[in-house]
């Protein structure tokens, strides 16, 4: 196997390291610690606790569109200038959001911010850049694995803003944490894209290549399915827990602060089985987590009445599955087209986004038993994932047997 080595000097690696986490870090502010503030939102736009659940899915589906095209263009003209882009523009949508008292142009600055958040879909590209062989599985593991840590810390950190400085105080940090962001990849990143040997592949191309190879979207559409089962419950988490079961704010951030913890296991279990298995078999291994998740659930909404534990519990089974199939399915995608890295992240970030968009606002809008519905969800994508992780396999088989018949026959 090849161990694979970082093509940047330590210190190098180290900027590069704490830049891809902050990327993350502001990756969940726009979502995560924003759910304290339903409420205030919904009374402050007098709108109801599901539109504003709504627009986090509406967010989200920005953020993909946005990717379609950063990507690309970062494989052409390179990564800083777009991650700069960007930053700024996820600033000013942000503010606007701040200043704005009519709920239509909140929606409106919302798809602003989610636009210029389209820039995190880089971090991808950024992997692929710098790192090689498992040092990129491993650092996967730890974006994935921070991903948990700040989404544990997240709603506190959103309570102790509604409580300080209102629903605004996360978008006024946000804008705060994005200028660090822009000012660290000022100075940390070189304006560098990967080396192509002849004339830049156009963008319909560039998208035609990846998106004809069915094992490239099989993958991609894996690590989504994986991600539609965590983002549909963070979306619903404050409809279920602050509206039904009437919680405060300060008892469901802690409910997620548990959530999350669940990110951190199940990191530390990835980066084990990295050591020991396949990225096949982790594949199959977190998916086979998120369906006995979806089992548990429905168990649980049949035979027992709506509280905390009878949600958190079979998530944290699915957070582990999902922890351990994410990395392991995108570093495989990824690794299929290394000359068109940005094209790839964009193309796997928005189907990622489209579908954990799309599934969790149809989940949200479920006339029906939420849990249920959550339930269901989560054994329909883990079998259909299961298939396609399957199906793969099996073209991998028949390619190496035809490519062993070739030699003694024409």
């Amino acid at each position: 196997m090849d161990k694979g080595k970082s093509v940047v000097t330590p210190r190098q690696r180290r900027g590069a390291v704490s830049l891809l986490l902050a990327m993350v870090l502001l990756g969940v502010f726009p979502l995560d610690v924003l759910l304290p503030s339903f409420p205030a939102l919904a009374a402050h736009f007098r709108s109801t606790p599901a539109d504003i659940a709504l627009s986090i899915s509406l967010f989200a589906v920005g953020i993909a569109f946005a990717q379609v095209l950063i990507g690309p263009l970062s494989d052409v003209i390179g990564r800083k200038g777009l991650l700069l882009a960007g930053m700024s523009v996820s600033m000013l949508g942000a503010v606007g959001c701040v200043m704005t008292s009519d709920y239509a142009l909140f929606l409106v600055f919302r798809v602003v911010q989610a636009l210029g958040c389209g820039c995190f879909v880089l971090s991808q590209a950024l992997v692929q850049d710098l790192f090689e062989g498992e040092e990129r599985d491993r650092l996967r593991i730890l974006m994935v694995t921070a991903t948990g840590i700040f989404i544990s810390v997240s709603p506190l950190a959103g309570t102790f803003l509604q409580a300080t400085l209102g629903w605004r105080g996360s978008f006024w940090v946000f804008t705060a944490l994005a200028g660090a962001v822009l000012l660290k990849a000022w100075i940390f990143l070189e304006n560098t894209r990967p080396v192509v040997s002849g004339p830049p592949m156009s963008f319909l191309k560039a998208y035609r290549r990846v998106l004809g190879d069915f094992d490239f979207v099989g993958y991609w559409l894996i690590s989504a399915f994986a991600f539609a089962c965590h983002f549909s419950f963070i979306v619903i988490s404050p409809l279920i827990f602050m509206d039904q079961l009437q919680m405060s704010a300060y008892e469901f951030s802690l409910i997620l602060l548990v959530y999350g913890a669940a990110y951190v296991v199940g990191g530390i279990i990835a980066t084990v089985l990295n050591r020991r298995i396949t990225p096949g078999r982790q594949i199959i291994t977190g998916l086979s987590l998120i369906l006995l998740s979806g089992l548990v659930m429905l168990y649980l909404a049949a035979h027992h009445a709506l509280a905390p534990a009878t949600v958190l519990i079979p998530m944290l089974i699915c957070t582990a599955g999902t922890t351990i199939t994410r990395p392991a399915a995108t570093s495989r995608a990824m690794g299929l087209f290394p000359e068109n890295a940005g094209t790839s992240a964009s193309a796997g970030s928005t189907i990622i986004f489209i579908c954990g968009g799309l599934i969790s606002a149809l989940i949200s809008l479920s006339p029906t038993n939420m849990q249920s519905t959550l339930g269901y969800s989560f054994v329909l994508l883990s079998g259909i994932a299961l298939i396609l992780n399957s199906r793969i396999s099996q073209r991998a088989r028949n390619l190496a047997d035809n490519a062993l018949a070739q030699p003694g026959g024409d």
